[in-house]
């Protein structure tokens, strides 16, 4: 022996099989077809066993990808609000009034949830779903709309649009608790799209009389 351990062999990891592909494919294939039922059936007349149906797959194989169908809604809520804030970065304006940037953006917010107001319903439905996990991520979704507001705020504090001493977080969740208010109306049928970003609309003007530095 000369003391100087052999050099082992580094673990070969191995090719992919195949799976990480099919699992993509099962997922936008289970996403189409929900979005097909919920245009048909509703929703509550819609079942993940239905949904697993349309997809091609038994109901073992979808709960593989997904628990329930509030699970699907929230993950399309997600993908429609990164959708909004991309659309708000490309058709931004800089030198814009704070109290219009956020405006823009809960704009481009609310045109993607006209598209579908169904989606409206269950994400308000969601934050008190009995199902922890699917509560959960709609309020991470909230959280994220909440972190977005802050950037906005805090860049309006720095160039002196905003008062000096605003609290940009507590304004955030501000702006973003009445806005969901403004959708109770409207998920519940007593209000329009247009109702609703009125109502959204009247009470940023509110709020931004509090917020704007004293010479605006």
């Amino acid at each position: 022996m000369t003391g100087v351990e052999p050099r082992r062999e580094r673990r070969r990891l191995r090719p992919d099989d195949g799976r990480l592909v099919r699992g993509r494919r099962s997922r936008a294939r289970i996403r189409e077809a929900a979005a097909e039922l919920f245009r048909e059936r509703g929703f509550d007349g819609t079942t993940l066993r239905a949904i697993g149906a349309r997809a091609g797959m038994g109901a073992s194989s979808i709960y593989r990808h997904v628990r329930s169908k509030e699970e699907l809604l929230i993950r399309e809520l997600a993908e429609r609000q990164e959708e909004a804030w991309q659309r708000f970065r490309r058709e931004e304006i800089r030198g814009l009034a704070t109290r219009e940037r956020v405006r823009k953006f809960l704009d481009a917010q609310h045109a993607l949830l006209a598209e579908d107001p169904d989606l409206t319903t269950i994400a308000l439905r969601a934050t008190t779903h009995p199902g922890a996990r699917v509560a959960r991520q709609a309020l991470t979704l909230q959280d994220r709309t909440i972190g977005l507001l802050v950037e906005i705020l805090q860049q309006g504090r720095m160039t002196g649009d905003l008062d000096r001493q605003v609290d940009v977080l507590a304004a955030a969740r501000a702006v973003c608790h009445v806005t969901q208010s403004a959708r109770i109306p409207w998920a519940n049928g007593l209000v329009d799209a247009a109702g609703c970003r009125a109502a959204i609309e009247s009470a940023l003007d509110v709020l931004f009389r509090g917020l704007e530095a004293r010479s605006h």
